[in-house]
């Protein structure tokens, strides 16, 4: 596309919207393949997936995910910023040339909702027939002609898990260049529609509106329920007093203003929908209620979730450790091979024990972080996460959090900054403000080569029921003490600084399907880029000065242990030792929790760089850091200083802890104060300082600690 006037060639963008699980990530991933990024809008808070689309007839179109939404009538923050890209109204994103709209065609009633919103717009516009083959599987036949015709828009059938349509759809987008020409086909009620182009015309003349942008707000101010203060800073006084007066005139009429549209809509959809689709004579309960009979069971449902969870973590500790020994195998031949290269001194120490030690400490884990996501994706590709959310809100009512904050919280098992992101969707402050504050709590995958490490240095790998060990039941009890630990926070925030009335969750259940293998591999690709990313920068600068902190000053004809103990971090350590000694952490760990506050894989990096350097008279590679681990004793009490207790308490403070700056930096953008973030550190550091207190005191009075 090339702008007028500048001559200079500009690459087309390409919006993809759709409603929550409409099958818009697959779609998304079909098209862009591995040439997608995270694009960060300077000024809002919205990160959104930007992909380059390979075009047939050569050259590449700029693709957008905007966040899922069920209607340009937006209640939520993410809602907000798709519907303002859509109208053109962001001043972070220019507006789209062409908006593919993704349709779950098992779902179309409620699909063609949002499809009849963008038809207004009177804009580019290509629907993408989604789940085709689960439709079929229901019984459900779409005549995607016949529905392009009655749209004017066209309509390409897909199942983009398989990759079928994505050519189509490809074609599709390179000869869409102009609106749709039908005009507006569902009608309003005459008082309501001379009201709306009255209005229409005024904020045309007011503010230069284009007219389907004017209906489109013309239609929400109209509609709106209660006082006009959202649209004060938007539109001119005498607008306002307007729209004041048509309320006024539409409710002496008897006229339901918020209803009128949505049923005028409906009525033009439902029509639609019956010559397109029929719903075909159900002979019985479809496959997707038979299962939901059981996985949403009050009994059965709870019971059957947390099993998944339990052989899920016995699984990310069986199927990573073969994986994770070739690679910490690697790590020691290529310490062996350095070592061998280069003479001894400090600078083959450095990157033996300094940057290799520590990086390899972190990266043996990713096998496990990568199961982890791999679980996680089919639970979500499948349609199962979204039970796991209406199983969980029973629960979550209780104690006053929104149904809606099930996602987010366990968005945070992968990581906490894109959980609380997701807290977008809760519509009142005070519930997405508890569910920021609680997020942190759950076991984030940045916890799982803590946990893993201790877990394999302290916990006997002792057999329970036959099938599972105690080592992953460990793992299971550690991410369940942290969703224990956010529900209980919850209560007491909803109960004391955040009241609001009990929450009401409606939610739609997706059909079951077959996940997308693509899809899954996709999202486990990003973390791994993003997981070495930090371990090829964050985590390898932070032991480069971790070894200069434990390696120097030197001293004299000292061994490496009183060598470290004299150094700069030794010195350190020493000074906050009694501070956690009440924890029964010796001054290490405590170098090991300060250094983690960065990030908290950062602790297994620096008890990787430490333990090198009190062990270098080893032979490189030779002992593991588990081994290390095992084999350190602790001075003050001549006993095993890793013993299972201390694993427990420290595992305890790691679940507890916020221990992370970047979730830090982002609750500062989210709430866009420093009250909150502070607030957060405050509360959590307390927590996990007492709890691990309480739980050590009690292991070593019945002589756990020995």
């Amino acid at each position: 596309m090339r702008d007028a006037g500048s001559g200079i060639v500009r690459r087309r963008t390409v919006a993809l919207i759709g409603n929550p699980n409409a099958g818009k990530t697959t779609v998304f991933n079909a098209l862009t393949g591995l040439r997608q990024k995270i694009g960060n809008y300077s000024g809002v808070t919205v990160e959104m997936k930007e992909g380059k689309l390979t075009l047939e007839e050569g050259g590449h179109a700029t693709l957008l995910d905007l966040p899922g939404t069920y209607s340009l009538s937006p209640n939520a923050p993410d809602e907000r910023i798709a519907t303002e890209i859509i109208l053109g109204q962001s001043p972070h994103a220019s507006r789209p040339d062409l908006v593919v709209c993704v349709v779950d065609a098992n779902n179309l009633e409620r699909n063609l909702y949002l499809v009849s919103q963008l038809l207004d717009l009177e804009i580019p516009l290509i629907v993408a027939l989604t789940m085709t083959d689960v439709a079929a599987r229901e019984g459900l036949r779409v005549d995607h002609r016949g529905l392009a015709r009655e749209l004017g828009v066209p309509v390409i059938p897909m199942v983009a898990s398989r990759g079928e349509g994505v050519g189509a759809l490809i074609k599709a987008i390179e000869a869409t260049r102009s609106a749709p020409g039908k005009p507006r086909q569902w009608p309003l009620p005459d008082p309501f529609r001379r009201e709306c182009e009255e209005l229409v015309g005024m904020l045309r003349e007011r503010h230069g509106l284009s007219e389907p942008v004017a209906f489109h707000e013309a239609l929400g101010l109209i509609t709106r329920d209660g006082p006009l203060n959202g649209a004060d800073e938007r539109f001119a006084p005498e607008i306002l007093a307007h729209v004041v007066k048509d309320h006024r005139k539409l409710d002496f009429l008897g006229i339901n203003r918020q209803t009128v549209a949505v049923e005028s809509r409906y009525l033009w959809i439902t029509a639609i929908c019956g010559r397109v689709a029929p719903h075909p004579a159900r002979t019985g309960a479809s496959i997707s209620d038979r299962l939901d009979r059981i996985l949403t069971h009050r009994v059965w449902g709870p019971a059957l979730f947390f099993a998944l969870m339990a052989i899920m973590f016995q699984a990310i500790f069986s199927w990573a450790e073969i994986p994770m020994e070739w690679i910490a195998g690697v790590f020691d031949t290529a310490g062996r091979e350095i070592t061998k290269m280069m003479p001894a001194g400090d600078l083959r120490d450095l990157i033996v024990s300094g940057a290799l030690g520590g990086v390899a400490a972190v990266v043996t884990f990713l096998p496990q972080i990568l199961f982890l996501f791999f679980f996680l994706g089919i639970l979500e590709d499948t349609g199962y996460m979204a039970r796991a959310a209406f199983i969980m809100d029973r629960l979550m009512s209780k104690v006053g959090l929104h149904g809606k904050s099930f996602i987010p919280l366990l968005s945070s098992f992968a990581c906490a900054i894109p959980g609380i992101m997701a807290t977008r969707t809760i519509e009142h402050p005070r519930d997405r403000l508890a569910t920021m504050l609680v997020a942190p709590l759950m076991g984030c995958s940045a916890r799982l080569p803590v946990y893993a490490l201790l877990i394999a240095a302290c916990i006997p790998p002792v057999a329970v029921f036959g099938f599972l060990s105690l080592q992953a039941l460990t793992l299971f009890a550690m991410y369940l003490l942290g969703l224990a630990a956010a529900l209980a926070m919850a209560w007491i925030f909803k109960n004391s600084l955040l009241r609001t009335p009990p929450p009401v969750f409606i939610m739609e259940l997706p059909s079951y399907k077959v996940p997308s293998v693509k899809s899954i591999l996709l999202q486990m690709g990003e973390r791994a880029l993003v997981f070495l990313r930090k371990a090829g920068t964050i985590i390898l600068g932070a032991s480069i000065i971790l070894w200069f902190l434990a390696s120097y000053p030197k001293l004299d004809h000292a061994t490496p242990s009183d060598q470290l103990q004299y150094s700069f971090a030794g010195r350190a350590g020493r000074a906050i030792e009694p501070l956690i000694r009440p924890l029964g952490f010796d001054w290490k760990i405590g170098v090991g929790l300060v250094t983690s506050l960065l990030q908290r894989e950062m602790f297994v990096s620096t008890m990787g760089t430490i333990y090198n350097i009190q062990g270098s008279q080893d032979k490189a590679g030779s002992v593991s850091l588990k081994e290390r681990l095992q084999a350190d004793i602790d001075p003050a009490t001549g006993k095993q200083l890793f013993t299972p207790l201390t694993g427990i308490c420290l595992m305890i403070y790691y679940v507890f802890a916020m221990q992370c700056l970047s979730t830090v930096a982002i609750m500062k953008r989210e709430t866009n104060s420093w009250k909150w973030p502070l607030f957060q550190l405050a509360y959590m550091t307390a927590l996990a300082y007492l709890v691990t207190f309480v739980v050590y005191r009690a292991g070593t009075i019945l002589g756990l600690g020995g």
